[in-house]
């Protein structure tokens, strides 16, 4: 074997071993795509239309072996990841505002920056893996999603139409159920103009809609959740209904990704923010970072347990002395923490709520 020869098959052999990472900067129309190898060395950088096959087809061409391709969080991340997963590639949907912290080192700020910075640091290992949600999880997601906003909008078209009638000094009480405030602002528009009627009707119309609508998806959540056995589970903790539980499952997906279920509190954003350097050491206000309809149904839960459930036990009992203590709002928050670690821990352990 002669000197060319062998060093030419050290060098492929090389090549063949090398390891590269990728970083997809993905917008609505275009993905910037960069390439780099273990050394951090850019071997290859393209623009492709934000399709999945496109993407795979780019990657899958170029023929190397990737160790790790990252895409941040974002609205278009769960469905990128999965469909770029069954090609087979090592995608890795990493945490948006941790990568953003690094990249914001750069002086410009650009797709083709940003895709390189993501591919330097799946490289360098600097990233924070986020979970990409189960097709169930997200279909929940979709429904607590519009529950949600329906809900907003009820509110919004009550609060417009008592708005308008108060220009002509109509003033409708206190809230109510749908069906009564229905009545009431057709017994107050009776007298009004036909243009003013015509316009609050249209508004009434439109509030009976949406309610049936809200009434269908909680039919539909209802009988998800009663067949579903975490959620069963999750609703023999006070102050947890079928929509609480609902929302907790999704939002954890999967228990076990979490080391400890102390850990919980801080992933739901219960936890209070710290600020210590040299000889200062503060404490602030939770940090509300997370998911947000999932605190607030934690919130509503604790809230439950301190003012409605009836039944004394050691939990409601520490919630009540930390009120007294320290204010309602206060007891509330570390209630809804507390609740959120021992609920991971019954998904863990596959036990009940304990009364103690």
């Amino acid at each position: 074997m002669n000197w060319f020869f062998k060093n030419n098959l050290n060098f492929y052999s090389r090549s063949s071993l090398m390891k590269y990472y990728s970083g997809l900067d993905i917008s609505l129309k275009e993905t910037f795509i960069s390439i780099v190898d273990e050394k951090g060395k850019i071997v290859k950088e393209e623009v492709v239309a934000s399709e999945s096959s496109a993407i795979a087809e780019f990657l899958l061409s170029q023929s190397r072996e990737y160790e790790s391709i990252g895409i941040e969080s974002g609205q278009l991340s769960i469905s990128m990841c999965k469909e770029l997963r069954s090609f087979g590639l090592p995608v890795i949907c990493v945490d948006a505002r941790h990568m953003a912290a690094a990249l914001s080192a750069r002086i410009n700020k650009n797709d083709k920056n940003d895709a390189r910075g993501i591919a330097q640091m799946m490289r360098a290992g600097l990233y924070k893996e986020v979970l990409v949600k189960s097709d169930e999880s997200c279909q929940v997601k979709v429904a607590l999603g519009s529950r949600r906003q329906l809900m907003y909008c009820r509110e919004q078209i009550m609060g417009t139409i008592r708005g308008l009638l108060k220009i002509y000094g109509i003033k409708l009480g206190k809230k109510s159920k749908i069906v009564i405030f229905s009545l009431k602002v057709q017994e107050a528009i009776k007298d009004l103009d036909k243009v003013s009627k015509d316009s609050i009707e249209a508004l009434v119309c439109s509030l009976e809609i949406i309610e049936e609508s809200i009434k269908k998806l909680d039919k539909i959540l209802s009988e998800k959740g009663k067949k579903d056995e975490v959620c069963k589970l999750l609703t023999t903790v006070p102050g947890v209904g079928i929509i609480v539980a609902m929302t907790y499952k999704a939002t954890i997906d999967n228990p076990h990704r979490f080391e400890t279920s102390d850990t919980v509190g801080a992933y739901m954003g219960l936890t209070p923010r710290q600020y210590a350097s040299g000889e200062v050491n503060r404490h602030g206000s939770i940090s509300k970072m997370g998911p947000v309809e999932c605190r607030n149904m934690l919130y509503e839960a604790a809230h439950t347990i301190l003012t409605v459930s009836k039944k004394k036990f050691k939990l409601k009992s520490w919630g009540i002395k930390l009120a007294k203590k320290k204010g309602i709002k206060k007891a509330v928050v570390a209630l809804a923490r507390k609740l959120a670690v021992i609920m991971h821990r019954m998904l863990v352990d596959k036990t009940e709520f304990y009364y103690q």
